[in-house]
């Protein structure tokens, strides 16, 4: 065993999220259960059948809590509660329960950077400077000679702070103005988040999806983020300044600490998964802690945001096998309900593409999070930005910035309604479900469901492809090719030219073209352009 795999096998032990994969739905684009053209809890309790033949071993809901949905459910009015487009408490105990049966665990969407500006927390603080809650939220005086105590800026757009005229005081949003920030720097905010995770945990729920988890904790001293420099990313270079004092605050990783030795008074202890959007790796491993001190596991936005090239995603997953804390453990996605799917993002609406993006994230060393649809490749409709219900391109009029079309609804079977909603307009418009569809691909072995599906289930049952090390093999440009543990290699070609992928010796277990599964490989792996192939190594 070569370094590399001595320092991948040195790993967090096994358990239902390590070894697992996760799936996360997008409630109100799931399945409509009462023909409102809105999905909710029950429409999900209906489709527990389809992720039990997937094989998934979690679940992740975006938020179920009240919400008066200026940000879909991203502005919370209340914590401890399920907002009622989306059913009731009772519901989600019988999902929970439901699921439990299916071997299925679920996990919720935690928003604890800010509430609604409709919470009653903030509505007490408006009450005025000496109300009982005013510091639960950030406030500040107006800079001299009136406007923004800093040049903090809003990630939708504009100034992150807006006036309360009665006060004359202005309040954090780092968001909407219709979602202030929380003050984590009160400990009262700390304690009644203890009591939310609480509640929840009592209920079952196997963990939480942390939103924004790098951004909780702000400079108590407001002071101004600093200009962006020369060899900082694309991103930060565009905004212009650097998010050094609004947020990625060291003292985010103390709220973590806390929240993980919480976890750990329950037998079956809740994970912490992190929306941590950093783009640097050494960034993303602090919130690893040690390994087992703070979050179970935290999204990597660098591999999110690479395109689609052997090399570039090959660079991300190397970094990360190199420099993650011992015992921590990475996980990747390729869609969400933000970054939109990856059959457009990173395939172009190629399904080839995709299919190869497919293997690529169920075989690596890590959890794999889908996103509903990507086992069916679902492409991203075309929608009309000037009738978006997502805020951003409306606050920004940046049409690009539309996340509409990555939460239309799930696309179960042809005809009208997709399978999705009996009634005749879904709060989003369907996309093509003719071309696209659960219930289709079903039928057909080649798809890229039942790709998925094999995938999946090539994973538990076998154990170096759940926690085996990770070592990159020689591969020509634009392919990439990696060993797992002693028994499986999966080799990539991202090229549009055929390949040769050298030094391998067994049998291809699953290929994007199915029709090569069972294939001998004989010391070289020849590949057409945008194929892969997992292969069954022979024995050594």
């Amino acid at each position: 065993m070569d370094t590399e795999d001595r320092k991948s096998a040195a790993t967090a032990p096994a358990s239902w999220w390590r070894d697992g994969v996760l799936y996360q739905i997008y409630p109100r684009s799931f399945a409509d259960s009462d023909g409102d053209g809105v999905g909710d809890l029950q429409g999900v309790i209906s489709r527990l059948d389809h992720l039990e033949w997937l094989g998934v071993s979690g679940i992740w809901l975006n938020p179920i809590t009240p919400s008066p949905n200026v940000d879909w459910g991203y502005d919370v009015a209340d914590f401890c509660a399920v907002d009622p487009a989306l059913g009731t408490l009772a519901d989600l105990d019988e999902l929970v329960a439901a699921a439990g049966e299916c071997g299925i665990r679920v996990i919720l969407d935690l928003v604890p950077n800010h509430t609604s500006a409709e919470h009653p927390w903030f509505q007490d603080a408006l009450r005025g400077r000496d109300a009982r809650r005013r510091d639960f939220y950030v406030w500040a005086d107006p800079a001299p000679g009136g406007g923004p105590p800093n040049n903090w800026a809003s990630t939708f757009g504009g100034s992150a702070w807006t006036l309360d005229e009665a006060s004359g005081q202005l309040y954090l949003h780092s968001f909407l103005p219709e979602q202030p920030d929380l003050n984590w720097h009160n400990e009262e905010v700390r304690a009644a988040f203890d009591e939310i995770l609480r509640f929840w945990f009592d209920r079952g729920v196997a963990g939480f999806r942390i939103d924004v988890a790098h951004a909780l904790v702000h400079d108590a001293l407001l002071r101004d983020d600093p200009p962006a420099e020369p060899h900082d990313p694309p991103g930060v270079r565009r905004r212009g300044y650097r998010y050094v004092f609004s947020m990625n605050r060291p003292e985010v990783h103390d709220v973590y600490r806390r929240w993980r030795e919480l976890t750990r008074g329950y037998p079956d202890e809740p994970i912490l998964l992190g929306e941590t959007y950093v783009l640097d790796l050494e960034d993303l491993f602090r919130f690893y802690g040690d390994g087992e001190d703070q979050l179970h596991l935290a999204f990597n936005f660098p591999f999110v945001h690479a395109e689609l090239e052997a090399e570039a995603l090959r660079a991300v997953v190397e970094g990360v096998e190199a420099g993650l804390p011992e015992r921590a453990w990475p996980v990747y996605t390729g869609s969400n309900h933000d970054a939109g799917r990856l059959v457009r993002r990173w395939a172009g609406g190629d399904e080839a593409k995709a299919r190869v993006a497919l293997v690529m994230l169920l075989t690596l060393r890590g959890t794999p999070v889908l996103y509903y649809g990507d086992e069916i490749a679902m492409p991203e409709p075309d929608l009309d930005p000037a009738a978006a219900l997502d805020p951003v391109p409306r606050r920004t009029g940046d049409a690009e910035r539309n996340r509409d079309p990555g939460r239309t609804p799930m696309q179960w079977s042809p005809g009208p309604g997709a399978g999705f909603t009996t009634a005749a307009d879904p709060w989003l418009p369907l996309g093509d479900a003719a071309a696209h569809n659960v219930a289709a691909q079903r039928d057909d072995p080649g798809s890229a469901l039942h790709l998925v599906r094999d995938l999946v289930a090539r994973r538990r049952e076998h154990a170096d492809l759940r926690g085996g090390a990770y070592a990159t093999l020689p591969a020509p440009a634009g392919a990439w090719a990696w060993r797992r543990g002693e028994g499986h290699a999966t080799a990539l070609n991202m090229s549009d030219r055929e390949v040769g992928v050298d030094g391998l010796d067994g049998t291809i277990a699953i290929a994007t073209d199915r029709a090569r599964d069972g294939e001998r490989v004989a010391g070289r792996l020849r590949l057409g352009p945008w194929q892969g192939a997992l292969i069954a190594l022979e024995a050594r």
